[in-house]
């Protein structure tokens, strides 16, 4: 069996249990006139996108519910039914704007499939390349993002529509 590890995900892992509060609720919380310095790119009705600012690649986004749920049977109905539609629209947009292979969505509930924040649900939107992974991540254990976060923002920022 092989294995695959990120070490340059260990401190955002452990530092979820440090900090006060839901980072995502948080996020949430925080006044649209500061959307661009949280990277929120979309607020709808019952969820956000927003940047995920450890990415796995340029355009790695989520869309998370406002509601603090970690379990997706416990969303209303209507809230997941448009945390999906964003979804579709995410992966609208970021075929647009960024041209992948092939994207991951993804939903880690609970510690042991991963997730690192817990307490809170949220959907990975991963756009992803032929070889988008590189020999700086298995031997240097690190990314190279060839876009800096407020760049993807300013390119997502308003594509997804009213609502």
């Amino acid at each position: 069996m092989d294995h695959l590890f990120s070490p340059w995900r260990f401190d955002y892992v452990t530092r979820q249990d440090e900090d006060e509060g839901c980072t995502l609720c948080r996020i949430a919380a925080g006044p649209p006139e500061r959307d661009e310095s949280s990277f929120i790119l979309h607020r709808a009705a019952h969820n956000f996108v927003v940047l995920n600012i450890y990415p796995y690649t340029s355009g790695h986004l989520m869309v998370v519910p406002f509601a603090h749920l970690a379990r997706l049977g416990d969303l209303p109905a209507e809230a997941r039914v448009e945390l999906l539609d964003l979804a579709a629209r995410a992966e609208a947009v970021l075929s647009e704007i960024y041209h992948p292979d092939g994207i991951n969505l993804g939903l880690n509930l609970g510690r042991c499939a991963g997730a690192g924040i817990v307490e809170h649900l949220h959907l990975h939107v991963v756009p992803r390349w032929c070889g988008d992974t590189s020999f700086m991540t298995v031997t240097a254990g690190a990314r190279v993002m060839p876009e800096e976060l407020a760049e993807s923002w300013r390119k997502l920022r308003g594509r997804f529509g009213t609502g």
